[in-house]
């Protein structure tokens, strides 16, 4: 996402002329964008992207179950408080 939050920018500063970036060569300013499919399709086939969603989904399970405990009044070893 870094990388094409970057790209955006660069590509806004050399259609508008602004800095140094006016006179960059454009395949430096889309480069972010090539950086940016690369990491997509790394994160993709090595399973990062699949990881990174399951770890998200058990911290809101378990985060979900803890609260369900705490109304219940049942602490976490499951006796009575």
């Amino acid at each position: 996402m870094y990388f094409l939050g970057l790209g955006l920018i660069l590509l806004a500063l050399k259609s508008l002329g602004i800095g140094v970036v006016a006179n960059w060569p454009w395949w430096l300013v889309l480069l972010p964008f090539v950086l940016a499919v690369l990491w997509w399709t790394w994160a993709d086939w090595s399973g990062h992207t699949k990881k990174k969603t399951m770890e998200r989904e058990n911290r809101r399970r378990d985060e979900r179950i803890e609260r369900n405990r705490v109304a219940m009044g049942i602490s976490k070893k499951g006796g009575k408080r």
